[in-house]
């Protein structure tokens, strides 16, 4: 059981590689930059964009299972599917021998397509595996392609988690849209201002889910010893569904800040110009150092929450094969909150 963590700093990677590591798992953790709060992990410091210094890394090792957990944004699909599909590549194609399974972590992209075309098709919901891919440049289907042709060519197993929004701890990621909303409503707080729902009527008012990403970790270590998993694609949600309408205003009670009225607009153009705002707050209340930039994705949250359309998933295929992990999701954000709080990450 020595396993591979390709992302081992972001939302997904960090905590698969802490569950791993809980539960007796030799783990090796690849990042660019020093992974936090996973002590007994062997970080290895590669940038897999490197093909040779991937292989370097890789290559006469016996690792048993890989989690790929990690993608790249570029500014147009095109480009994504060139990195992405290329990083990928670079991780399976000098795999040791000793490889039993390979686990990789996608996403509701899936089903709603990539952000430049994003719910440009008629969608069902809820999404189940078995949906036709949809017809655009997708860096997911690369990366799904890549992946099956590898398991033929090497025998192993694969399988494939399709997680929501990831909500849960860690720090300096692209993609946290908890982290975010409490930086959002500690800002809001400390500047009197209502904490007022910035994203569209649809997200407002209908269902949606979420991903704890302590869920996705604890689907994918099951996936990679659970033989009714080999060879699957499985959605990974919490398993309840809410209305933003309602979680809105206990997020705001938790945060202390008054529950403003829905008001559209951008965070992302409404937070510029912030950054001193926040190393004010910082020294007010003695909170660790971390820059504005370091913990909000307003560029994300306003994807997630500006939607024009309902977006959940649905588990049964992953019940039916045997995983009964769920999350409530009022705990996942209130839980992330606490621990934000113990760090000094919001006063």
């Amino acid at each position: 059981m020595k396993a591979l963590v390709i992302g081992a700093t972001g939302i997904s990677g960090w905590n698969t590689a802490r569950r791993l590591l809980d539960n007796g798992w030799e783990v090796h953790g690849v990042s660019r930059r020093p992974a936090e709060g996973l002590d007994g992990m062997t970080q290895i410091h590669v940038d897999v964009t490197d093909r040779e210094a991937t292989a370097a890394a890789i290559r006469d090792s016996d690792f048993t299972h890989v989690f790929y957990c990690t993608w790249q944004r570029r500014p147009t699909e095109a480009e994504n599917r060139k990195v992405n599909g290329a990083m990928l590549a670079n991780v399976l194609d000098p795999l040791p021998a000793t490889v039993q399974h390979v686990a990789l972590t996608t996403g509701l992209k899936h089903y709603l397509g990539p952000f430049e075309a994003y719910a440009k098709t008629k969608l069902e919901t809820p999404f189940k595996e078995q949906q036709p891919r949809v017809p655009y440049e997708n860096f997911y289907y690369d990366q799904e392609d890549l992946l099956f042709e590898a398991a033929r060519r090497e025998g192993f197993t694969w399988s494939v988690h399709r997680a929501h929004t990831m909500i849960g701890w860690a720090l300096g990621n692209a993609m946290n849209m908890g982290v975010t909303l409490a930086v959002y409503g500690t800002l809001c707080r400390e500047q009197g201002r209502p904490f007022a729902f910035p994203g569209s009527q649809l997200q407002y008012e209908g269902i949606t889910d979420i991903t704890d990403a302590a869920l996705l970790a604890e689907q994918l270590e099951w996936s990679a010893i659970t033989p009714s998993a080999a060879n699957q694609a499985l959605n990974v949600v919490n398993g309840d569904v809410f209305r933003w309408r309602r979680l809105w205003g206990i997020l705001a009670d938790d945060l202390g800040v008054e529950n403003g009225p829905h008001e559209p607009r951008s965070l992302e153009a409404e937070m510029a110009g912030q950054e001193q705002a926040w190393r004010e707050i910082v020294a007010k209340h003695d909170l660790a150092p971390h820059e504005l930039g370091e913990l909000a994705s307003w560029w994300h949250t306003d994807g997630d929450l500006g939607r024009p359309v309902e977006t959940f998933a649905d588990m049964t295929k992953s019940r039916s094969l045997g995983f009964l992990g769920f999350r409530d999701t009022e705990r996942t954000f209130l839980s992330l909150f606490d621990r934000l709080r113990e760090h000094r990450v919001i006063p």
